[in-house]
């Protein structure tokens, strides 16, 4: 484990190395509202202290283009299951149930995990390359979600935590679905419209490539009703909802940022569906190091990995859902908010931080 035993602490965050807070977590039975942290989100920080130790970290940076070809490969499969569904199998209306819950809503999460890829630029050299393969990724999801998750989760990173700037935050109505075992599996299962509408009702203003994204996904979709026919768009609608819902790899909405012991507020998932879904379970790490691809997030954590292994991560996210659902502890009040005066207040000790490491 890192030492604690550092003559720094009280001068620039007492969190240091591993940044866990002082703070009891929510027990949703009890506390009706987020608890409050006094400082900022932990990452930049343990950036920092990571990159004074293990310097090499830094190679890991930039991109991995192997991202592009799973999304044309994903984009085919769906599509193409929306063609047998839509023009052959079209009074399979059981079993396109079923494919689409499984099949569809895997393909659905490994388009999302593609498209937060592209969000931090990691799957192509550009800007402009990583947007066109977001939309890529965005055929097989018949609403346009690309760029609007691009400047939402940028924002999330940026503001970690912080009321009413952190889109990832749970809005305040939604606090109110408490700790019941009933209204919290039926917020997930209306999950895929709670999340844009918490979206849309802090970001008003669409910008340009918003528009794009839309008029795209509306090109598209014509596309594939001409060519699949409505069964095949329902197919494509009903894996987008079971992928965004009640899928087990949806877990990691909850698995990511609720809190589950005191202190941390972002936790890994160290499981075998990681081989998967892109790592996408690596989410501490990721955080700490947003410009590293899916590809080297385990490298991370191989070299440093008396940060995390002394870090509270989840094996399962099986047991993540059931649970955040099934145990009054857990509710959509069990995050951590902190004020923007609160993060700038903890932004302004990252110059004694960096004196402190190199001295």
């Amino acid at each position: 484990m890192p030492s604690t035993n550092n003559k720094y602490s009280n001068i620039y965050d007492y969190r240091h190395p591993l940044y866990i807070g002082s703070w009891r977590r929510n027990v949703a039975y009890i506390d009706e509202d987020f608890i409050n942290d006094n400082l900022d989100e932990p990452h930049m920080k343990r950036r920092i202290t990571i990159l004074s130790q293990y310097p090499e970290i830094k190679s890991l940076y930039g991109h991995d283009t192997i991202t592009i070809y799973i999304a044309i490969i994903g984009v085919i499969i769906q599509v193409t299951a929306a063609y047998l569904f839509g023009r052959w199998l079209v009074s399979w209306n059981f079993t396109m149930f079923v494919v689409s819950l499984i099949l569809g809503g895997t393909m659905t999460q490994i388009y999302s995990i593609i498209i937060h890829e592209t969000t931090h630029n990691l799957a192509a050299k550009t800007e402009f390359q990583n947007r066109i393969v977001g939309l890529v990724a965005n055929i097989s999801l018949p609403i346009p979600i690309a760029m609007s998750f691009r400047r939402h989760h940028l924002e999330h990173h940026a503001f970690q935590g912080v009321e009413e700037l952190d889109p990832d935050l749970p809005s305040k109505w939604e606090k109110k679905f408490g700790y019941s075992t009933k209204l919290k599996l039926l917020w997930l299962l209306v999950h895929p419209i709670i999340y844009p509408l918490r979206n849309i009702s802090m970001f008003k203003n669409l910008r340009q490539w918003e528009y794009v994204n839309f008029v795209f996904t509306l090109f598209t979709d014509i596309i594939i009703y001409y060519h699949c026919g409505y069964r095949g768009l329902l197919y494509l609608f009903m894996s987008l909802w079971f992928g965004f819902s009640v899928h087990p790899v949806a877990a990691r909405y909850i698995q990511e940022h609720y809190t589950f012991d005191d202190g941390q507020e972002t936790y890994s998932y160290y499981g075998s569906f990681n081989r998967i879904f892109m790592n996408i379970g690596y989410h501490t790490e990721h955080h700490d190091f947003t410009n590293i691809p899916w590809t080297r997030l385990p490298e991370v954590h191989k070299i440093a990995d008396e940060y995390y292994e002394n870090l509270a991560y989840h094996t399962s996210w099986f047991m993540v859902l059931w649970n955040f659902v099934t145990l009054r502890q857990f509710g959509l009040q069990s995050r951590v908010k902190r004020s923007i005066e609160a993060h700038k207040r903890g932004r302004k000790m990252l110059k004694t931080l960096k004196k402190a490491l190199i001295s």
